[in-house]
């Protein structure tokens, strides 16, 4: 239990968690709504990820072998390929936050200027210099194997907390108090447009940790049994992002009284400190911890879905190599560039596509098998889970049919499509919920219609 607890401290405990609260009180929630939005979306991702980390406890298999049952076991590749390329996303974002902090660093010891940003991309030279300098040092250490970071990992997960603390007591001092978000009342003004926010929010959290609810097995096949992963992952997920967002709500609203401006990005925060050696200092080491934590939560899983896709091709190095590669291509901060952007366009939108997968997962495993597999059959082409040519039709057909409805609301918010009927705008902020129930309840009938032999 402990170990599990652990993990999720140190994974939740991270960047893009202090600024999760900033595009929900851009759109018009008080911190408390904000702060109560990150809590609930957490307790509630929470349930999916324990259910997925029960056959990874109960059979020691991880994320790709169990997506066999569902998927079968070529059609598993797909479900994993889409769950890998988020993580190159996620590569990218924290690739990004490490590269800033390098800019920030040199920027107050050499005392360069950014320069112009680059048309066609959106930063300057500088900038991209930067985020390349610390995307090769990523790649040094994939290349070497994850042998290498492990002394790293132990110590990134404290250091970020405790640089959240020093912050939250700086702005206390500074603010005599916790400043002016807390009194800022809400932005909206009837009771729908709150709801309406409030909806998205909520989903945009279960997105921040839907692709773990996914390939949990990959880390719950070592625990010691069902109570120490749902226990552990209950103690150390939910009250740590609650803790860290609250954190950065806090200084936050303190930067508007130093500062004169609401600053959500605590490298920027950093750098603005009275000491520059100081400030060096806490953005070298926070460059590090980002390190660890990018490569333990954002390298291992997608490297294991593009290895499974051929595995006497592709090993857990090329894997790796291929996320660093997708994470440059995304251009992550560009994701990051606007707090709404980041919520309906990333968290949202790629909700869309993983809760399906859970939800064919969940009915599969605890509706339909009972939560009984036969293992040695998972690894076998032959085997019961081999369906037609090693692709489940329900399971691929559930998943199309759930994704469907949440496109038009998405290609809206990207501009892809000027305008589509209400339904789908109302629709798209709970893409994670709305794709799980479709496939949940889709996949249960279409196995209805052409059942497969089940041993319970």
């Amino acid at each position: 239990m402990g170990n599990i607890a652990a993990l999720w401290v140190g994974m939740a405990v991270c960047i893009p968690t202090y600024s999760l609260a900033s595009g929900m009180i851009g759109a018009g929630m008080t911190w408390w709504q904000a702060l109560l939005t990150v809590f609930l979306g957490n307790l509630i991702v929470l349930i999916p990820m324990t259910l997925n980390a029960h056959p990874g406890t109960a059979y020691g298999i991880p994320f790709p072998v169990l997506l066999r049952a569902s998927f079968g076991i070529r059609g598993a590749n797909i479900a994993a390929l889409l769950r890998g390329v988020v993580a190159c996303g996620w590569f990218g974002i924290q690739t990004w936050i490490g590269g800033a902090a390098i800019y920030s660093t040199l920027a107050m010891i050499i005392g360069f200027e950014g320069g112009e940003p680059i048309s066609w991309l959106g930063i300057s030279g500088s900038q991209l210099m930067c985020f390349m300098a610390f995307w090769a040092v990523n790649v040094v250490f994939i290349w070497r194997g994850m042998e290498s970071i492990k002394w790293l990992e132990v110590l990134s997960a404290p250091f970020l907390l405790a640089v959240g603390m020093l912050l939250l007591v700086w702005a206390v001092m500074k603010t005599d108090g916790f400043g002016p978000i807390f009194a800022k009342p809400s932005g909206f003004a009837t009771s729908g447009a709150f709801w309406a926010a409030f909806g998205a929010g909520l989903t945009a959290m279960v997105g921040f940790w839907s692709t773990l609810s996914l390939n949990i097995p990959d880390f719950s096949r070592y625990a010691n049994s069902q109570r120490a992963q749902v226990l552990g992952q209950a103690l150390g997920l939910p009250p740590t992002m609650a803790f860290y967002s609250f954190i950065g709500i806090v200084v936050t609203s303190a930067t508007v009284v130093v500062f004169g401006e609401a600053i959500w990005d605590p490298v920027e925060v950093i750098n603005r400190l009275e000491s520059k050696w100081l400030s060096c200092v806490a953005l070298v080491a926070l460059a590090v911890a980002t390190l660890s934590t990018n490569i333990a939560a954002n390298v291992v899983s997608p490297a294991n879905d593009f290895s499974n896709l051929a595995p006497r091709r592709i090993s857990f190095r090329t894997g790796g190599m291929i996320t660093a590669g997708i994470g440059v291509l995304m251009m992550p901060w560009k994701l990051l560039a606007d707090p709404n952007g980041y919520i309906f366009t990333w968290l949202i939108g790629y909700s869309g596509l993983l809760g399906p997968i859970a939800g064919i997962m969940i009915a599969d495993y605890f509706v339909l098998r009972r939560k009984h597999l036969e293992v040695t059959d998972l690894y076998r082409g032959n085997g019961i889970y081999r369906y037609s040519k090693g692709f489940s039709g329900a399971a691929l057909w559930a998943f199309v049919l759930a994704v469907l409805p949440n496109l038009p609301g998405f290609f809206a918010q990207v501009g892809w499509i000027s305008e589509v009927p209400r339904f789908f705008t109302l629709i798209y902020p709970q893409a994670w919920f709305t794709g799980f129930g479709l496939a949940f309840g889709l996949y249960l009938l279409f196995r209805k219609i052409s059942p497969v032999p089940i041993r319970h």
